[in-house]
């Protein structure tokens, strides 16, 4: 005879949002917090009748936000799992259709950068009776097909909900995805509207969920045995820290291990803040946006030890940089730990790290490997802080670097204060090198997907994790076009942002990229885009802001923008700040090649140049 359970009768959302709301997750110290922050909504009829009732019942256990876009409020979702280092989640939620598409590309975002987030689109009928509805897309060769279908390929784990138990089965695996740092990324379950309606008897023990507790997974003996062997015969050891450091809190013992053994470390984008600026042995970051420092010293290595990155083409020079040394890469993914046939260690960043200070005792690198680290470090430190103090040349716009200084020196100890957010564009670039971030966290940055838009969005998200910090959003124009509606969320939410937006009139990035691979200027400046009959009309982003509801200036120079830097510190609300720059100048020091594919046949003559200086290049890569 079967054990009687004791059940609740509920609808399938109820028991959806009762779960989320009763989740805690458990912290290091014993420490219980919530673990999902809220729920992002926009509501349509593929939920509001269903999961928006069972929201509205539970916003006291449970906040729910209401954004202006569904792509937009997915990255605010997913910047807010990033700002608590994957420790805690927010929800999304869309109708079908529009709604639910929108929301693929921050999917993307998060699939590609490893974040996690619980996407909850709304689907067509389960039961047909209707069909079609509304925004439903009709398959003529696939009858479940769905728009939710897209999600697929960027989600680590899709399910759509057919049967209201099912939820009993999907929401823990869901829960394991979301908290297995190997397996970390997006989530979506699709609800079917007639579906997340109707009722079951709910056990009620799955509703008081056991406390999540995020796996760190120990070394295997063997394989650290191979590790410490590969470290005790290199002479002149590198180490990349990527995001994996942040993630596994293991920023103080890498610290600690540079330091006792005199081991260099350089810094991906998803890793910059792993070490303070001002380390000693920091060289700060290193490949296609590297520093002189870092990219000098990974020239000579003799093993690149990995650590928590996936070795993405910008960090490795499009495996070029440092083709020359032996790698060791230590990751809790067996897929990343392998890249580029590195010799692995699967495990804990923190875990690892600890295991090897203690292993690797009384073995050093080669006589002066760790002072020329050190000297390089010095010398790029002092060179960042004339770049980023410079006075623009006389009638000329200033560039990024001078805006950086600008916004970090208009406050002490920016470093430990600010919190910067960025995606896409020149600014990727500039911020990796000059921005000095004192510790993990305090740089943010989608350089993973390099999703334009993400910018604004994302600096909301940050902003909720982390009310106690300045969040100062960097974007250019072209960024903020795409995607601005959230400013308008920032200030209805009483999140404060500082934005402060570089107009250079259109893609600067791009547009050196395609003069330097040999083609013309095209479709990239705006002044390279107005056909006949067209106007050339400045966007007035100030006045834009503003109607959004924020404070806004436009500034005419970088003492201007310094001063109010000052000012938006001290306001209550989203400040814009608006300044003028060149898309000609960069910051000359440091880079390295990246492979872009160059046409084999031009008419053009500095196309078919670039393309065997291409081909030079690509002898270098490691195969």
């Amino acid at each position: 005879m079967s054990r009687s359970v004791p059940t609740i009768r509920l609808t399938m959302a109820q028991a959806l949002v009762r779960y989320l709301a009763a989740l805690r997750i458990e912290e290091d110290d014993g420490s219980l917090h919530p673990y999902v922050g809220g729920v992002w909504a926009i509501f349509g009829h593929g939920n509001v009748a269903g999961l928006g009732e069972a929201l509205a019942q539970h916003r006291a256990e449970l906040p729910v936000f209401r954004a202006h876009n569904e792509q937009a409020m997915a990255h605010s979702a997913i910047a807010y799992g990033k700002a608590h280092m994957r420790r805690r989640i927010q929800v999304a939620t869309s109708s079908i259709g529009p709604g639910a598409t929108n929301m693929v590309t921050a999917a993307a975002l998060a699939h590609v950068n490893r974040l996690p987030i619980l996407l909850l689109p709304g689907d067509t009928f389960a039961s047909r009776a209707p069909d079609p509805v509304l925004q439903q897309i009709e398959s003529f060769s696939e009858g479940d097909a769905t728009a939710n279908d897209c999600f697929r390929p960027v989600s680590r784990y899709f399910d759509r909900i057919t049967r209201p138990e099912q939820i009993l089965s999907a929401l823990p695996r869901a829960l394991q995805i979301l908290t297995d740092p190997a397996t970390c990324g997006p989530v979506t379950l699709a609800l079917p509207q007639d579906v997340q309606s109707q009722a079951f008897d709910c056990p009620e023990d799955f509703l008081r969920p056991a406390p999540l507790r995020i796996r760190r997974p120990v070394p295997d003996e063997r394989e650290f045995a191979l590790a410490v062997a590969a470290i005790q015969q290199a002479r002149r050891p590198l180490i990349v820290a990527g995001g994996g450091v942040l993630y596994a809190g293991a920023s103080e013992v890498l610290s600690t291990l540079a330091q006792r053994y005199g081991v260099p470390v350089v810094e991906s984008q998803a890793g910059k803040g792993a070490l303070s600026w001002d380390h000693p042995l920091n060289l700060g970051s290193v490949g296609v946006t590297g520093s002189p420092a870092a990219n000098a010293m990974a020239e000579q290595a003799d093993l690149v030890i990995g650590v928590g990155t996936r070795l993405q083409d910008f960090t490795t020079g499009s495996h070029a940089l440092f083709a020359q040394a032996k790698l060791l890469s230590i990751n809790v993914q067996p897929l990343d730990a392998a890249r580029c046939r590195a010799q692995g260690l699967v495990a804990d960043a923190r875990l690892a790290l600890q295991s090897l200070d203690t292993a690797l005792a009384g073995w050093q690198p080669e006589d002066g490997w760790a002072n020329e680290a050190s000297r390089r470090a010095h010398q790029w430190r002092e060179r960042v802080s004339d770049l980023t103090t410079a006075v623009p040349p006389a009638g000329t716009l200033p560039y990024d670097a001078e805006v950086i200084g600008a916004v970090r020196d208009s406050t002490p100890d920016s470093a430990n204060r600010d919190i910067v957010v960025c995606a896409a564009g020149t600014l990727p670039a500039e911020l990796h090198k000059l921005w000095r971030a004192g510790g993990p966290g305090h740089y943010h940055m989608d350089y993973g997907y390099s999703c334009m838009g993400y910018e604004i969005a994302g600096g909301l998200g940050v902003k909720m994790a982390r009310p106690d910090k300045e969040v100062i959003v960097m974007v250019g124009d072209g960024s903020y076009l795409m995607m601005n509606s959230e400013i308008a969320t920032s200030v209805m939410l009483g999140k404060k942002l500082i934005i402060v937006v570089l107009d250079n009139r259109g893609y600067g990035c791009i547009n050196r990229l395609q003069r330097a691979v040999g083609s013309e200027n095209y479709n990239n400046l705006l002044a390279h885009c107005i056909p006949e009959g067209g106007l050339d009309i400045p966007v007035d982003f100030a006045a834009h802001a503003a109607s959004l509801g924020a404070r806004s200036v436009h500034v005419d120079s970088v003492a201007a923008l310094k001063a109010e830097m000052v000012r938006a510190r001290q306001a209550d609300r989203t400040t814009v700040l608006v300044i003028d720059t060149t898309p000609e100048r960069t910051t000359p020091d440091g880079g390295t090649w990246w492979e872009v594919g160059i046409p084999e046949v031009s008419e053009r003559e500095a196309v078919l140049t670039a393309h065997q200086e291409g081909q030079q290049q690509k002898s270098r890569q490691r195969l």
